[in-house]
């Protein structure tokens, strides 16, 4: 199992990362769509090459084709929007808000899944990406459609730990 080799790669310094690795995929409570979407879309967002060539293959075999691609969508606008909408959001000059954005984002109205499945990865990516504008919309937009925060929690739990196990990867295999 790959999510058990990614876990012993992680050093004994970032044990608790080890430890909740294998709680928020091992032990989470999503249905198996929604929680391997979300590990897919947050291991293409932690730009990791090597935890998304670990969690990859685990993911495409617990999604169906359709939801595999909408994952990677969902990490592929998001990461498009996220940098758009954090940046207007930042900037002191409010008139940036009222212009149009003139970007292409057609996979949001039509991802191909379930659109709760969708929102919560773009949720998750949003996460790891920083954009506020970004959380509060896909939050809102999951809460209208009644779920509960528990779940959007578990997704932001999820992106948390993968981002702090790639970021440390990363650094062990830069510092090898």
């Amino acid at each position: 199992m790959a999510l058990d080799e990614l876990k012993s790669a992680v050093p004994d310094y970032a044990k608790d990362l080890k430890l909740n690795l294998g709680s928020v995929i091992g032990n989470s409570d999503l249905p198996a769509q929604q929680l391997w979407g979300t590990v897919l879309a947050t291991a293409i967002a932690s730009r990791s090459p090597r935890v998304l060539r670990e969690l990859e293959p685990e993911a495409k075999a617990n999604l169906s084709p359709e939801a595999y691609t909408a994952a990677k969508s969902a990490a592929a606008i998001m990461s498009m929007n996220n940098v758009f909408y954090r940046t207007r959001h930042l900037l002191s000059d409010n008139e940036y808000g009222t212009m149009r954005a003139g970007l292409r984002m057609n996979v949001i109205g039509n991802p191909g899944v379930d659109k709760v499945d969708f929102e919560l990865w773009s949720f998750a990516v949003s996460a790891i990406n920083g954009c506020g504008m970004c959380l509060d919309s896909h939050e809102q937009v999951l809460r209208k459609a009644g779920v509960d925060r528990e779940v959007v929690q578990e997704a932001f739990k999820i992106a948390s730990v993968i981002q702090a196990v790639g970021v440390t990867l990363d650094a062990e295999d830069a510092l090898a």
